[in-house]
């Protein structure tokens, strides 16, 4: 059976971008592969987090996964920093990692755009990724489209590191949705979604209340053609708006249009505040069930305990290959 790993930061609140680009496709993979579902807490403060909002935004992330259908008897759910493994094989891969590499990372230079100090975290964090993904012998990593050029450090990586010491790691590929993979700013279509942008109108997350969601949907940019049809490149909102509905009720694209001839972007915008209310209300009911009671502390110790099983086996594996004296 393939393994499939994938993380989420516990950091701001989970967005529709996140759930459909990588989220949503967790819930399918776990019907016929071995998935570990992780919260990636050591990633988030590679940027100063309230310590509070880190614990918080932990049991949120952990409460979602198992309110958008990841089922804890299927699938492997953890946080990252409950396996020591992670940090030591980071340290580890950093060492065999160049600077040329880091420096290539388009996500390092767009956090860092701007500011004075940047903390080193931030410019090393793609090794601990890679970490991540090849202590279990990962073979497939769902994400979004943004997350790209990360698995392709980690293969590169898994390859250098294989071809030095032998073979060592799985060498992983990305799972990238061809719909859906990258949803855009409701009020900025030419950029991605994203949890840190200032103004909140540009994201709905899943936990949005229907108001919050209608006010974002119904003041997201179109343009002033007033034809509901797809084209990225000279309709990004609309096109953006549709994705979005389409993933949402799992209608084509070409329904959408057909179903929408002739009509103008207010009748869209007010079935889509419609489609997306419905679809989060039943993720908001059984999160509201799952965060406020015993049962994701429960589920957490166990996945821990099993992924550090795993990821113990691939780390000592690391540390034979690369000479280090271990205890039998």
């Amino acid at each position: 059976m393939k393994r499939v790993f994938s993380g989420v930061q516990p950091t701001g609140n989970i967005h529709i971008g996140n759930y459909l680009g990588a989220m949503k496709q967790f819930v399918d993979l776990q019907e016929e592969m071995d998935c570990f579902f992780c919260v990636v807490d050591l990633h988030s403060v590679t940027l100063p987090q309230d310590p509070k909002n880190i614990y918080s935004h932990t049991l949120d992330v952990a409460s979602l996964y198992m309110a958008i259908g990841i089922d804890p008897n299927k699938s492997t759910i953890f946080v990252q920093s409950h396996v020591p493994a992670h940090a030591e094989l980071g340290w580890l891969l950093q060492c065999n990692s160049y600077m040329g590499e880091l420096n290539r990372m388009t996500q390092f230079k767009d956090k860092s755009k701007g500011s004075e100090s940047v903390p080193v975290g931030l410019y090393t964090y793609p090794t601990l990724m890679a970490a991540d993904i090849l202590l279990y012998d990962t073979h497939i990593v769902p994400v979004g489209n943004d997350q790209k050029q990360h698995i392709e450090l980690s293969r590169d990586i898994a390859i250098r590191f294989n071809n030095r010491f032998g073979e060592t790691f799985v060498v992983p590929e990305p799972q990238i949705k061809e719909s859906g993979a990258r949803i855009m700013a409701l009020d900025d279509p030419n950029k991605k979604m994203s949890k840190s942008a200032e103004n909140p109108l540009s994201r709905i997350t899943l936990m949005d209340s229907p108001d919050q969601l209608k006010k974002a949907i119904m003041k997201a940019t179109t343009d002033s053609e007033g034809q509901i049809r797809f084209d990225w490149e000279n309709k990004p909102g609309v096109s953006n708006l549709l994705t979005i509905y389409s993933e949402f009720s799992g209608m084509s694209i070409p329904e959408l249009e057909q179903k929408y001839e002739g009509l103008g972007y207010g009748a869209l915008k007010k079935d889509l505040v419609e489609v997306v209310s419905s679809s989060l209300l039943s993720i908001q009911q059984r999160y509201n069930e799952i965060r406020n009671s015993d049962e994701i502390r429960h589920v957490l110790k166990e996945g821990a305990e099993k992924a550090e099983q795993v990821a113990n086996q691939t780390l000592r594996r690391v540390k034979e290959k690369m000479g280090f004296v271990l205890y039998k």
